[in-house]
């Protein structure tokens, strides 16, 4: 084992604390920037970050939109979960996606992140367009362990044709890095820890690995020890902050992984290590990209909730209709209450990680207020596959000189696209357009 140290005063950016299958960066510390450097003069002038978390099959608008045209004072519904974090929150109303139409569940998924048009094909002659994480990732993400790390919540992906003549690789992934190269997503908790984290190998290594160590924290400890030496007070808070959240992250993994062993009843689908409960796996996959962010292993992420046409059902709130089914409402108001309920879950979900970024603290502000967080969806009215009236909502932080407690509502149709490019132009990538866009939206920021 040993220490990536560097002998000027200040530590790099890049340092990291290795053993045996196992790397940890850590966490952006006073001691990394130079002695004659004060954190509060270093201005965060662009985006360190990009998430974009994908919402499934629309919304209730009706229950989605703030009351108010210009600010979050008041919250709708769905989006009360948000309450404590609106002063870092835009909600911007009728965005659309052009490209999407005809309309179709597997473009809205397509689309999302791509705005582009998608290929009519049931083979793998599919094409459709680079998606804007993979164009951040090549601008942003060189630097850093993992130019992108693409999650999902559905463990099995579907193939052949899924939705009116589109192969299922339009709905089965959000991110493409080029017009013909689907990007897969992981949604097993463990793989994505290990992918951050190191240690390799079959499922049934994996497991014994486990045995064999109580804890990744365990194989670096005398490493922490020596940082620690060098470090000062506030650093070594930090530093045992986050720590404490690795070792949290892999008692839950492991607690899962345990429960599921347990089960005596047969579980096919899902791999060892996936929480049962709908909202302890998200909050988990969450957590994990809050990891990947404080210890800067990746500066970009999608995050796909469901897919398009998902199930899924969400006893946990009450709910036991299939999700796909239920957004074919009819206009049935208690059908139409209960998709509502399934959209506040998520946002809820969401609400959660702006929580979990904006608590901890790096440089002159917190990990939220050097970030920008997509959270939106492909479609508005998922019983008419409609494209147009959006549910959209970008969070940001001070740093950024990001606008907050806004409701930007347009009169006429706004291009998801240019959501897109602004966020783009934010975090340093230089471009005039993106897909169909009609500019940026000056609005956001300051």
């Amino acid at each position: 084992m040993n220490i990536n140290l560097i002998t000027k005063k200040s530590l790099s950016r890049r340092t990291m604390l290795r053993s045996t299958g196992a790397a940890i960066a850590l966490p952006l510390l006073d001691a990394m920037v130079p002695a004659a450097t004060a954190l509060d003069r270093i201005p965060a002038l662009t985006a360190r970050r990009l998430s974009y978390t994908f919402l499934p099959m629309g919304a209730d608008m009706s229950r989605w939109i703030p009351p108010n045209d210009h600010d979050l004072n008041k919250l709708s519904y769905i989006l009360s979960s948000l309450e404590g974090m609106k002063h870092k929150l835009a909600v911007i109303t009728n965005c659309d996606l052009q490209n999407a139409y005809p309309g179709s569940h597997a473009t809205s998924n397509s689309a999302f992140l791509s705005c582009a048009r998608a290929k009519l094909t049931e083979s793998n002659d599919y094409h459709l367009g680079t998606t804007v994480d993979q164009i951040a990732a090549k601008h942003i993400g060189q630097q850093t362990q993992l130019p992108s790390i693409e999650l999902a919540m559905d463990l099995l992906q579907t193939v052949g044709q899924c939705d009116n003549g589109y192969a299922c690789v339009y709905q089965n992934n959000l991110s493409w890095s080029s017009p013909t190269t689907p990007l897969p997503a992981e949604a097993h908790p463990r793989i994505v820890f290990e992918n951050l984290f190191g240690a390799g190998g079959s499922i049934e290594q994996r497991k014994a690995a486990i045995q064999r160590r109580a804890s990744l924290l365990d194989a670096v400890k005398d490493d922490i020890k020596r940082l620690n030496s060098r470090l000062n007070h506030a650093d070594g808070l930090k530093v045992s902050e986050y720590m404490d959240t690795i070792r949290e992250v892999e008692r839950r993994i492991q607690k899962a992984e345990s429960d599921v062993d347990k089960n005596p009843l047969p579980d096919l689908d899902r791999p060892m290590g996936v929480p049962a409960a709908y909202a302890d796996h998200a909050r988990l996959m969450y957590d994990l990209q809050v990891l990947a962010f404080q210890g800067d292993i990746t500066r970009v992420s999608s995050f796909q909730l469901a897919r398009e046409t998902s199930t899924r059902t969400y006893p946990e709130i009450g709910v036991s209709d299939s999700h796909h089914p239920l957004s074919h409402h009819g206009n049935d108001p208690e059908k139409i209450a209960r998709m509502a309920k399934i959209n506040r879950f998520h946002v809820s979900l969401f609400a959660y990680f702006l929580e979990k970024l904006d608590a901890i603290n790096e440089g002159n502000g917190s990990l939220l207020d050097s970030s920008l967080l997509l959270f939106g969806s492909g479609m508005g009215n998922p019983h008419k596959h409609d494209h147009s009236n959006l549910p959209v909502m970008v969070a940001g932080g001070k740093s950024l000189g990001f606008k907050g407690n806004q409701h930007i509502r347009y009169e006429k149709p706004k291009p998801l696209a240019s959501v897109h490019l602004t966020l783009l132009n934010k975090a340093g990538i230089a471009m005039e357009s993106f897909a169909d866009s009609d500019g940026t939206i000056g609005e956001l920021f300051v």
